[in-house]
């Protein structure tokens, strides 16, 4: 196209953008009072597919998530729990010609995680409120104001009667906060493309490599009595508080150790969370059992499965320095989470486009994060598809009073928009 017409179709799509913002804050607070977490992902994944179905004419499709069929993949992670009414949604956009340009993926996640305790809150985090350009809930930032960035810049496309060049999706996943078994799933069904691009709350930058996690489960036995016996019982609770003792000493080891690259201006790049613990079950007795599950990072180019063994070991040589444990070593297991670290090609096409893109809107150079979390980049990667996540900023995520900056959020549906006109082409 020429200059011209590339000045012309731009403004005429950031005007349609502009044109559909209220609608996209009311669409986004919509999708925010689904309390989507784990396992109640059905009504917002219906929502969606009728909206991409009725509102946009996509082609579109929903279907549950099969672990056999994807056991075969690195990233694969093994569940307790059932696929049923629990489906993933991809809406397709043809280009309606010879193809142009490069088919692109836009993908997010609506699967949250828990507001609890909710009585924590200064607002009701499934009725998203805006205060002072804020928008409050769970999973506003992380990440449906990033589904709702992609949503309208296609929207915004669509209505500015632009075509475009190449084959476009928009799919929108579950569990990406504990497994990455929901993209997977897409990929494995055939609904690939040339580029993918997640619209994770990056504030505004673009990932260029990210930790892989694993989840650990441990469970601990004990010897229960009557309280009037403690000194003679061995209580489980107390015996997990120094497993989990052994486990900030094995933080610090890992950290110590020599850093990936990319990860070298982080303090602490490797975390090891303990995220929940069950034990015991009333104040006057020694407690028999107790369990508790634990989040671990690693680098890039580490085996997960190196990393369970190593972390295994570790626990089962910090029991062996405890009278009871040595004779009564915890179960250790592993769910959810078998995530590899990733590095990604900074040098490719799609960072290219997406570094003009944001330059185009925002007048800055588009900067880069290590993320020292996981996303669905490693999905891609796996598939050999070129990805990264960019998106809006937002605060609290994962906590109290989590919020987007609705600023940003426009900003990056004006970015996604001018970068799917440069991949997929124009018609």
């Amino acid at each position: 196209m020429k200059q011209f017409q590339v000045q012309d179709v731009q403004q005429n799509i950031q005007e349609a953008i502009e044109e559909l913002w209220e609608e996209e804050v009311e669409f986004l607070k919509e999708i925010g009072r689904h309390k989507s977490t784990l396992g109640n992902e059905n009504n917002l994944q219906r929502y969606i597919k009728k909206y991409l179905q009725g509102e946009m004419d996509l082609l579109t499709d929903s279907f549950s998530v099969d672990p056999k069929k994807i056991s075969r993949y690195e990233n694969f992670s093994p569940v307790e729990w059932s696929y049923s009414n629990r489906p993933v949604v991809v809406g397709q956009w043809r280009t309606d010609g010879p193809k142009i340009g490069k088919s692109l993926i836009l993908q997010g996640h609506i699967d949250v995680v828990s507001a609890e305790p909710e009585h924590l809150w200064s607002y009701e985090p499934y009725n998203p409120i805006v205060i002072d350009n804020k928008l409050y809930g769970r999973g506003i930032a992380d990440m449906k104001a990033g589904v709702a960035a992609m949503i309208f810049a296609v929207k915004a496309i669509q209505k500015s009667g632009i075509k475009l060049g190449a084959d476009l999706q928009i799919q929108t996943v579950i569990e990406e906060e504990c497994t990455g078994n929901g993209a997977l799933a897409l990929l494995d069904r055939g609904y690939v493309a040339e580029g993918a691009l997640i619209t994770e709350p990056t504030s505004l930058t673009a990932v260029k490599s990210q930790i892989g996690v694993i989840w650990m489960r441990v469970n601990v036995s004990g010897m229960g009595a009557h309280v009037e016996r403690a000194q003679s019982a061995q209580n489980a609770i107390n015996k997990a508080c120094y497993l989990i003792e052994a486990l900030e000493k094995y933080k610090k080891h890992i950290n110590e150790q020599e850093k990936h690259d990319d990860f070298k201006f982080h303090d602490h790049p490797l975390n090891v969370n303990v995220g929940t613990i069950k034990g015991g079950d009333w104040p006057s007795n020694v407690p028999s059992e107790c369990s508790f599950e634990v989040r671990i990072g690693l680098y890039p180019g580490t085996d997960p499965s190196k990393v369970q063994a190593e972390v295994k070991n570790w626990l089962f040589e910090a029991a062996k320095q405890d009278s009871w444990l040595r004779d009564n070593l915890p179960e250790v297991t592993f769910f959810g989470y078998h995530a590899t670290g990733v590095e990604l090609n900074t040098k490719n096409s799609l960072f290219k486009t997406l570094e003009s893109a944001h330059q185009s809107i925002t007048k800055k150079d588009l900067q880069y994060t290590a993320f020292t979390g996981t996303t669905d980049c490693r999905i891609f990667e796996e598939f050999g598809i070129p990805s990264t996540c960019y998106g809006p900023a937002g605060e609290n995520i994962h906590g109290i009073d989590e919020y987007v900056n609705l600023d940003t959020v426009k900003t990056a549906t004006q970015t996604i928009a001018a970068f799917i006109l440069d991949w997929c082409g124009v018609r």
